[in-house]
């Protein structure tokens, strides 16, 4: 009969541990956008500014290291965003999360028809995100459509 190390239960249960809490996190939830303003106006491109509202549902917060996402409206290509910053979000809580989308006016007119008449339009986003924790990140793939009705009046 071997002689079984007293350590083997305690290493099994610290794996069992480790396996089970280092699980990837849930994706965050897109819930609204609020402050849009226009920061610079032009013929071939322009800046809008704004801040999207976001939930996150897992029972820990995170870092949001850097952005990297292009957006459309009903299919129309809208602009780009590329940002690098440091977001803390918290433990199953909202958080807001400032953009800077460099729009292509070309399209824009399109798009500008569609919210003129108040109807709702088609709002994807996709790209790529760095989310993580004490320091360590890692790029989730960002594939977010939903029906979002615009109004300037």
């Amino acid at each position: 009969m071997k002689n079984i190390n007293p350590f083997y239960p305690l290493l099994l249960i610290l794996a069992i541990f480790f396996v089970t809490s280092c699980r990837a996190p849930k994706d965050l939830v897109y819930r609204d956008f609020k402050n849009l303003s226009i920061e610079k106006m032009g013929f071939t491109s322009s800046k809008i500014k704004l801040e999207l509202v976001c939930y996150n549902p897992n029972n820990f917060g995170l870092q949001l290291k850097s952005t990297d996402l292009d957006i459309s409206l009903d299919d129309n290509y809208l602009g780009h965003t590329a940002q690098e910053y440091q977001v803390n979000i918290p433990k199953r809580g909202e958080f807001t999360l400032p953009v800077q989308i460099d729009v292509d006016m070309k399209n824009m007119l399109v798009n500008a028809l569609s919210t003129i008449m108040g109807k709702e339009v088609l709002v994807k986003v996709t790209g790529k995100v760095k989310v993580g924790k004490a320091n360590v990140y890692k790029t989730f793939p960002v594939n977010y459509e939903a029906k979002q009705k615009f109004t300037l009046f």
